[in-house]
């Protein structure tokens, strides 16, 4: 029981913190390094599964990597960018705050459901996996839509410097 209070206090502090991110974040420029980055600096979260304790099963692998891709959509969904002054921006989302949380607490209810048939090592590593989906997703989403907008720059600029 100690690990399930940890485990949901630290992912309430992880989505706060990812809030107060992702607000920061909206007062500069995006750039594809800045869409890219984080699912790389996380996917170096796989080796927890050199330990066997972590390990799943491979329908397991499908299922949670399934369910973070369907969570992305929601993220996907309020993800929008707006050019300033030849740069582009994350436009803030107030939804983007009640789905983060949102998304924890039906994450955190899985969690407890499945924890009583699955160990406690299980269901870490299906939870990262569901996690990097969710994020990785995202971020893909993200990169398209930037660069959709970044050619509509572009071409804007060229434009402007023939006319």
């Amino acid at each position: 029981m100690f690990w399930i209070v940890a485990s949901t206090v630290a992912a309430f502090f992880m989505a706060t913190m990812a809030i107060l991110v992702r607000l920061k974040a909206a007062k500069k420029p995006v750039s594809v390094k800045k869409i890219i980055l984080p699912p790389i600096f996380m996917s170096t979260g796989a080796f927890m599964f050199i330990f066997p304790i972590f390990r799943v099963e491979w329908i397991q692998v499908i299922e949670a990597i399934v369910v973070g891709m369907v969570f992305s959509i929601f993220l996907i969904k309020t993800t929008t960018f707006e050019i300033k002054a030849d740069d582009i921006y994350i436009t803030p989302s107030k939804a983007f705050i009640f789905i983060l949380f949102g998304l924890l607490i039906v994450r955190v209810v899985i969690k407890l459901i499945l924890g009583q048939s699955i160990s406690l090592g299980e269901t870490s590593g299906m939870f990262f996996l569901l996690a990097f989906g969710m994020i990785a997703t995202w971020r893909l989403a993200m990169l398209y839509k930037y660069k959709q907008l970044e050619r509509k720059l572009n071409l804007s600029k060229s434009t402007n410097q023939l006319g």
